[in-house]
């Protein structure tokens, strides 16, 4: 009763929250405006900062559950929920200067550098991670290994919503599909975690919340702090739920991959690797003739199929889905791609 009950409080408390925080970001003058050409799809202005109701939400229910003693922390020590609260501000504070000043890219990534670094400061690292092929792999046999995952692993997901927040309601929803996947994974017998499957809850309710108001058509944009902070906090919960890598993989792995794409295809071509442009995989689908909520449940349905698939496979058959998974990505960019171009020849 405990558990629904905190899905449903912190989805309250994000829905009442979202329209004054649009409020707030409207009189900060922090808003979105749409472009004739470009990447932004929006055709009026919309605030942004839509972050801070996911922030506010998540860890105003985190200590105010810890000081009542709704929940009591034994296997999460407390300053590891410090670290990622102070963490998460730093993405916070530093998403709200981007989306008031527009930060060059090269300003833009210090502030989750910085809050990479402090969660791997104070050891928040895996031991082990599973292996696939069967057993696990000690990580405190390598030399800072712990560490270097943490960190590659908070930059990568970060950066995979980051990319990810080009359509209404895209990375709120991808990221309540994955916080409810590993919630549903701590309830299992062999990883019951409460502590875990309470702030998998937190999240999942947090984004649902909000994406009351952020789905198509948005009244209110996550921005450039939101976009890192739903990524940080799943990530950072995947890592505390037992190394469930690549459980989150399978739900955020097709964007995932899809970033990588991108990536290499900008270095490829010579361009600027953190520069936005129109060939992510959710482009390609509004461009393929899907509205904007057509190709969002597209992204939802293919990240709840694989998703739900960890709940029943092995992990030798989920790396099995991964790969499937990626195999999805590739062909169905490249068909899309093909089909785009034909369709701009004929017109």
């Amino acid at each position: 009763m405990i558990r629904l009950a905190t899905l449903w409080m912190a989805g309250i408390v994000a829905c009442i929250l979202s329209p004054f925080v649009a409020w707030a970001m409207r009189r900060f003058g922090i808003i979105d405006r749409p472009q004739k050409q470009g990447r932004k799809i929006h055709d009026r202005a919309i605030p942004l900062g839509g972050g801070w109701v996911i922030y506010l939400t998540f860890f105003g229910l985190l200590f105010l559950s810890i000081v009542i003693r709704l929940v009591i922390f034994v296997e999460i020590p407390f300053y590891h929920i410090v670290a990622v609260w102070l963490g998460a501000s730093i993405l916070m504070i530093g998403g709200w200067f981007d989306d008031k000043y527009q930060l060059p890219p090269s300003v833009q990534i210090i502030c989750p550098i910085i809050a990479s670094l402090i969660l791997v400061y104070v050891g928040m690292g895996p031991t082990a991670i599973t292996n696939p092929l069967g057993g696990s792999i000690n990580l405190s046999q390598w030399f800072a290994g712990a560490d270097i995952i943490l960190f590659f692993w908070l930059m990568g997901m970060m950066f995979t919503t980051k990319f990810l927040d080009g359509l209404d309601g895209l990375v709120s929803g991808m990221v309540a599909i994955g916080a409810i996947i590993i919630y549903f994974l701590t309830q299992q017998s062999a990883w019951f975690q409460p502590e875990v499957s309470f702030l998998a809850l937190l999240l999942a309710g947090s984004c649902m919340g909000f994406l009351v108001w952020n789905f198509h058509p948005a009244k209110i944009f996550l921005g450039e702090g939101g976009s890192l902070l739903t990524g940080y906090l799943l990530a950072i919960i995947a890592v505390i739920s037992g190394s469930k890598i690549i459980t989150t993989l399978l739900v955020l792995g097709l964007p995932a991959l899809d970033v990588a794409r991108v990536i290499f295809e900008r270095w490829y071509k010579g361009k600027p690797i953190f520069v936005g442009d129109s060939e992510h995989l959710h482009f390609k689908l509004l461009n393929s003739g899907l509205t904007q909520r057509e190709a969002v449940l597209v992204m939802y349905s293919i990240a709840l199929v694989f998703g739900l698939s960890a709940l029943f496979l092995s992990n030798r058959y989920k790396l099995l889905a991964f790969v499937i998974l990626g195999a999805i990505m590739f062909g169905l960019s490249t068909f899309l791609s093909k089909r785009n171009k034909n369709k701009s020849q004929i017109l």
